[in-house]
């Protein structure tokens, strides 16, 4: 593609700042006056010093193995390209340098080596309340904010009663913007920015200040731009807005781009690196093993019927969720169960053993091991985490415990043999992915005669 034709351009980005060192203290009072008189001119120094990097070698591929005085660099050779009405996900962990990454992008501080290039009208929401005056009203507020965000009186006018419409303040909207609160600055932030209708938008983690429902009228407003031709760059740690607002996401480590690719394969990678992934717990010690009245756990299994432990499981292996447990009283009916989780944090579904040699039975003392089986070609590629419940069911349910998150399992596609991805090469979304029987018959054949 053209240069031209794209709408964000960066190449070998970099900024490095210097860090913060401890003083040294006076140790009697002819030091101190002494470092009285030289306050001004250190002073100086120190702030000449902040923007000296003639000791930083900037094309050095190895600077993150050395230590430069107390130079920090904050991204690093940073290149990725966005095209007109792509939105892209940025994702990392704290400190990654998404931030950094975003301000320099929206010019709010300059790179130290490297370019970035946005063609088209640039809006920023990098933190909540950017530009709001916390004297004025939330009214006066969206014509100073639009205003300055490059918006016409008129322009603003016109969208006013659409943007407090969307924000939800309407009833303070006369009330001076500093008796706000976090969730309702960043609200009328947001509508302002999302009325301006730029070219480019730039959005860093502000939307986690809103409640539920706000957080879906946003996503649903970014999603409309980018139907549009809305250029959209979408900094956040809430992985299913992320899902769905980005068909691309780029993975930064320690100020490095180390990934750049489909949503699913990028925040499947994410994850797995931020957690480890451990497909069994075991409690040795009864003490200290998970307990009720009735049972005690002793452990919690993920292996495919071949008795591999994984950690990664291929898509097409049946997958058996083993629980051992100890039954401590007599004269009980129990009932295992689990539940899968996603690494997005949905509740993908419930699995109750309904085995009938067991079910209502009451059991005697003893150690049981139940297993439940997830068919092979359900599951989606990724991490999907399990918690596990047991109940009683004598004389009524009754919950003995509930162990969160106890094990963790990957499930990957080989992209050959029966898997319900089959030929198909590209990126495939969900949290399922069934193989599905198929027919097809031809009803008749145009080309008889």
């Amino acid at each position: 593609m053209n240069n031209a034709n794209l709408a964000v351009q960066v190449e070998g980005l970099s900024k490095v700042y210097r860090l913060g060192v401890n003083e040294q203290k006076a140790d009697n009072m002819s030091s101190m006056i002494y470092a009285m008189l030289k306050n001004p001119i250190n002073n100086l120094k120190k702030y000449r010093a902040l923007y000296d990097f003639s000791d930083v070698e900037i094309s050095d591929e190895n600077v993150f193995e050395r230590t430069v005085r107390d130079a920090f660099w904050a991204i690093h050779d940073i290149s990725f390209d966005v095209k007109p009405g792509e939105a892209l996900g940025i994702v990392g962990s704290n400190g990654a340098g998404k931030s950094t990454l975003l301000k320099v992008l929206s010019r709010i501080t300059p790179p130290t080596s490297g370019k970035a290039v946005l063609r088209g009208r640039l809006n920023s929401l990098l933190e909540v309340g950017t530009g709001f005056h916390p004297e004025l009203t939330g009214r006066e507020n969206v014509f100073l904010n639009g205003s300055v965000l490059g918006m016409r009186r008129k322009e603003i006018e016109a969208k006013f009663d659409e943007i407090v419409d969307f924000s939800g303040v309407e009833q303070f909207l006369d009330t001076p913007v500093k008796r706000y609160s976090s969730g309702m600055r960043v609200r009328l932030a947001f509508a302002v920015a999302a009325h301006l209708e730029p070219e480019i938008l730039i959005v860093d983690e502000v939307l986690a200040v809103g409640d539920a429902e706000f957080q879906r009228k946003c996503l649903s407003k970014m999603e409309n731009s980018g139907e549009m031709g809305q250029t959209i760059l979408f900094v956040s740690h809430n992985m299913p807005a992320i899902s769905r607002l980005c068909d691309r996401v780029i993975l930064l480590r320690d100020g490095q781009l180390v990934m750049d690719g489909p949503t699913s394969s990028v925040l499947s990678a994410y994850l797995a690196h931020e957690r480890s992934v451990r497909t069994q717990s075991q409690w040795d010690d009864p003490a200290t093993a998970p307990a009720g009245d009735v049972i005690r756990m002793r452990s919690v299994r993920v292996c495919d019927d071949s008795g591999y432990g994984g950690p990664n499981f291929d898509i097409r292996k049946e997958l058996g969720v083993e629980l051992e447990y100890e039954i401590l009283k007599p004269g009980f009916s129990i009932m295992p169960s689990f539940s899968i989780w996603s690494d997005e944090g949905t509740n993908i579904g419930v699995a109750i053993d309904q085995d009938l040699e067991w079910r209502g039975k009451p059991r005697e003392v003893g150690v049981y091991r139940s297993t439940g089986w997830i068919p092979g070609n359900l599951l989606a590629e990724g991490i999907f985490s399990l918690n596990v419940i047991l109940w009683t069911m004598d004389p009524v349910r009754r919950m003995e415990f509930k162990l969160e998150e106890v094990a963790t399992f990957q499930v990957a596609d080989s992209l050959e043999g029966d898997s319900a991805r089959g030929e198909f090469q590209g990126d495939l979304p969900g949290l399922i992915r069934p193989a599905l029987r198929w027919t097809t018959e031809i009803e008749k054949n145009v080309g008889a005669t």
